[in-house]
């Protein structure tokens, strides 16, 4: 007998590998159309995933650098500084202050800055100066007051790189080495200092010193900063631009020149010689580039550090014990550390509503694609395969398509989004990718944990929720009870739970709706079960007989339905939040207003016939009327009652009557016997009563006023302190016209402004201050991140809707076929399946707007929006969460629309194919 060869195992394994490589090529050939649909839902989803934490910091890294920017270098740059200690000889106090010591020191300086502080060499400016200024002698220096002027001398290193020489040369030190007796030093000033005090290139300036003659400079150069707003010179503003300055105790008229002069870098010894109590001093100016805002914990250690924690000591240890640090950097990061702490619950609310819908898509797409590949499943269950080969298989399958997806959409997110971390978006990305591949097995094992000869019934009007269900459904409808009262007690900051109230509240009503649907399908089965039509019967039972299956669907809808409403409503609420904040400084669309006394008597003329301009309402503002036995001042304005009532009711900042503010004897002052009837703030009335009471004017004169209104805001005055009068009783001076209030859709800043040139006015505008209010990256960005999600939501809702066509489009066909062929026509047929569909559109669109509305009633006492909406949230009180009916009713109504239409154009379709081909396939 002759033997027959034994393969090897590895030849087995690589023909089984092979024949796994074959079976997967020909599945994506057969099934090419949702291989592409699943890529691209992985593509994108991943890529929102990957998208949300970087576009987060780079918001917050924005916002960060925006503060640290806008709080000026004199307060966010670590001054560090030394006195003049006591040394054994002058020549080593002289020695100190030479360039080599200071350099060395400057490296141990900059070396104490712990990460994430990274200084910025080239603006860390260091060197001598005097912290007491030198009283000038000289009689051609500006004296406004007649008080001499001062100067600040500074011997700071690195100038020649810093500066553009404008005229004359940089400031030197020429033969010996200078020293405390040194009494003849150059410098050069900057562009601002020799226009505004006078001094040209070889002007002398002389000042008193100490145990030797008086010091002589001689100017040598003027010079222009290269970048004048950076730290090198705006953390001693002085040296760039003089000021005028008032000593402590002086009438607010004696002021002085306070300038300063650049000396050369190896001047500082001859300081020893002033008194000017030079310091050694090293600015160590944070590099805003290397600002990270997920970094503000650690960023506020290094800065306390340096300042008053062991950087500090160490410095002291190494170069003096009377070595000093001060910044109000601190101060900067914690303001910017309250206004994220208050928008980052937001974005949180907005990621988790939007996260969770992206979930329950996606394993709606693998329980579609579960359910068209029933019969297949079942067949290979019933031929031996078991559920864990079953599940690899189908793993495998899905890997292939939604793992180059996930990581096209990764990439996506890094290209687009640069210069954020990378850690945070592949976790989401990966997370998304593994929900994919893991959505089709696992809907796989639970469908075919069991083998079936045939499938069982699942009515929804027949059946009846098992036990687990109802447990489940009580321990969600708990949870989301909890994480809404604790939302409407702690604020939206609480705990990740609450972000996620909007979407349990989604998720509780879907539960009911999905337990009440029943009662109305069988109610209505039972009344249409004697019409003599064949449609309206038809389609309820069909909609009956709709598998438990759609409760997902359900679920998802109500889900994006809810979550979009919160989202719109959150956008109309900041949208509406800066409208009111810049209602209330302005007064009215636009203002025209002097602070020095009233505008002249051409000028309302000239605003009145500008385009743009619909009304004008003049007003006199007092600002520091004092009503009687009070020593604090309250503005009153002076208007005409007509026009100012009409101003006020269009505006909706306190209306009124008109006749109750009017003057009755009109051309008479409002005195005892004829007090002048007011409108007052609640405070004012609260303080002072209803009167009648005196008010001094600020030119002696005093007028008599009794409140008979009070309103909590009024167009003429910004604050919770006015009183409003009928202008004609007042007397002419205080009656003069200081304040324009104009209302128009289309008011033109340019040709205001233009109009009031060559006056004190100064004009303000309701659609600039609204856009002043978009302070920081922060606050736009959550604003767009909001949007996105909106946008995202609404996405998520349709194509739940679309997958929930999908799977039940191939059973609506066959029904269709099969009764065509029983005589029923194309119209009947398109009737059939738009009424078929009728019961859950008309549910989830009624449902989602019903608790969109419900939910952000619940959750608005517990979200504040000032911190996202305004530039300072003292700006507008309560600036509460309410709910946009255009949030509520477009994605309602696009969800209506999609699935009635499209079991109508299934309908058309399927007329003008044919029905041979769903006949053929019977069932499925």
């Amino acid at each position: 007998m002759t033997a027959q060869p034994v393969p090897s195992r590895g030849r087995e394994k690589k023909a089984a590998s092979q024949h796994v490589r074959a079976g997967l090529r020909t599945r994506l050939r057969a099934f090419a159309g949702t291989s592409v649909a699943l890529a691209l839902l992985v593509a994108v989803t991943a890529a929102l995933a990957a998208a949300y934490p970087r576009a987060v910091d780079r918001y917050g890294d924005a916002g960060l650098r925006r503060a640290v920017e806008q709080a000026l270098p004199d307060r966010t740059t670590v001054q560090v500084q030394v006195p003049l200690g006591w040394m054994d000889t002058l020549e080593e106090t002289e020695a100190a202050l030479r360039v080599g010591p200071l350099t060395a020191a400057r490296a141990q300086v900059l070396a104490a800055a712990q990460k994430p502080l990274v200084p910025d060499l080239a603006q860390s400016a260091y060197g001598v100066r005097t912290t007491v200024a030198l009283t000038t002698s000289d009689p051609w220096l500006p004296r406004p007051s007649g008080l001499p002027a001062e100067l600040v001398l500074a011997a700071q290193q690195d100038l020649a790189s810093h500066v553009r020489i404008g005229a004359g040369r940089l400031p030197r030190t020429t033969g010996a080495p200078v020293t405390a007796l040194t009494n003849r030093l150059e410098a050069a000033v900057t562009e601002d200092t020799a226009r505004r005090l006078g001094i040209r290139v070889g002007s002398v300036i002389h000042m008193a010193g100490t145990e030797r003659g008086p010091l002589t400079v001689r100017v040598t150069g003027i010079v222009v900063p290269q970048a004048p707003e950076d730290a090198y010179w705006s953390a001693q503003p002085v040296l760039r631009t003089p000021a005028l300055s008032r000593r402590p105790g002086f009438l607010p008229t004696d002021v002085y020149w306070l300038g300063g002069l650049l000396l050369a870098p190896d001047a500082g010894p001859a300081l020893l010689g002033t008194p000017g109590r030079p310091h050694r001093y090293w600015n160590v100016a944070p590099d805003v580039t290397a600002l990270r805002g997920h970094d503000v914990d650690r960023l506020a250690s290094a800065v306390a550090a340096l300042e008053s924690g062991p950087g500090v000591q160490r410095l002291r240890g190494v170069l003096d014990e009377s070595l000093e640090a001060q910044t109000n950097l601190d101060e900067v990061l914690a303001d910017h550390a309250r206004l994220r702490s208050g928008i980052d619950p937001l974005l949180l609310l907005a990621a988790v509503g939007t996260g969770i819908l992206a979930v329950i898509v996606l394993v709606m797409a693998g329980g579609v694609a579960a359910d068209r590949r029933r019969a297949e499943l079942a067949l290979l269950r019933a031929r031996g395969a078991s559920l864990p080969g079953l599940a690899v298989r189908l793993l495998a399958e899905t890997a292939v398509v939604a793992v180059p997806a996930g990581a096209l959409g990764l990439t996506a997110a890094v290209l687009l989004l640069p210069g954020a971390r990378t850690a945070p978006a592949l976790a989401a990305a990966v997370a998304v990718t593994l929900l994919a591949c893991g959505a089709l097995p696992l809907r796989a094992v639970v469908a075919h944990r069991t083998v079936r000869l045939q499938d069982e019934r699942e009515d929804l009007a027949a059946a009846r929720p098992p036990r687990r269900r109802t447990v489940a459904e009580l321990t969600a409808v708990v949870i989301a009870a909890a994480a809404i009262a604790v939302l409407r007690r702690q604020g939206s900051g609480s705990t990740a739970l609450v972000a996620a109230a909007p979407l349990l509240t989604g998720v509780v009503a879907a539960l009911l709706l999905a337990r009440l649907h029943p009662l109305p399908l069988r109610a209505l089965s039972r009344a249409t079960g004697r019409m003599r039509g064949l449609v309206v019967p038809l389609a309820l039972a069909q909609a009956a007989r709709a598998p438990g299956f759609a409760v997902l669907p359900l679920l998802a809808l109500l889900s994006a339905l809810t979550t979009a409403a919160f989202g719109g409503s959150v956008l109309a609420g900041v949208t509406e939040a800066r409208d009111q904040a810049a209602l209330r400084y302005v007064g009215a669309d636009g203002r025209i207003e002097s602070v020095t006394g009233g505008l002249p008597g051409a000028l309302p003329g000239r605003v009145r016939g500008l385009p743009g301009v619909r009304d004008m309402t003049e007003a006199g503002v007092i600002d520091d009327a004092t009503p009687q036995q009070s020593s604090r001042s309250v503005p009153l304005a002076g208007v005409d009652p007509d026009a100012y009532a009409r101003l006020a009711r269009r505006m909706g900042l306190g209306p009124f009557d008109a006749a109750s503010l009017r003057q009755r004897d009109a051309g008479t002052t409002g005195g005892a016997d004829r007090p002048l009837p007011a409108l007052a703030s609640p405070r004012v009335a609260d303080q002072y009563g209803t009167g009648p009471y005196s008010v001094q004017l600020p030119d002696g004169a005093s007028v008599t006023v009794r409140i008979v209104a009070v309103r909590d805001r009024t167009p003429a005055v910004f604050g919770d302190d006015f009183l409003v009068v009928d202008r004609a009783g007042l007397p002419r001076d205080a009656a003069r016209t200081t304040t324009l209030l104009l209302t128009g859709d289309a008011l033109d800043g340019r040709a205001l402004r233009s109009a009031a040139q060559g006056t004190t006015a100064g004009v303000f505008l309701r659609t600039e201050e609204r856009m002043r209010h978009v302070d920081s990256p922060l606050q736009s960005g959550a604003e767009r991140l909001y949007g996105v999600a909106v946008a995202a939501g609404a996405g998520y809702a349709l194509l739940a809707l679309v997958l929930t066509v999908l799977r039940t489009a191939p059973e609506r066909g066959a029904l269709l076929a099969r009764l065509r062929t029983m005589g029923m026509t194309r119209s009947q047929g398109r009737r059939l399946l738009i009424l078929t569909s009728l019961p859950q559109a008309f549910l989830a669109a009624t449902g989602g707007m019903l608790t969109g509305w419900a939910g952000i009633q619940l959750l608005s006492p517990g979200v504040d929006l000032a911190t996202i909406a305004l530039a300072s949230p003292s700006a507008l009180e309560g600036a509460v969460l309410r709910t946009d009916p255009l949030s509520l009713a477009v994605p309602a109504l696009a969800v209506l629309l999609l699935a009635v239409g499209a079991p109508a154009g299934q309908a058309w379709w399927s007329g003008r194919r044919g029905s041979v081909r769903e006949l053929r396939l019977g069932d499925e």
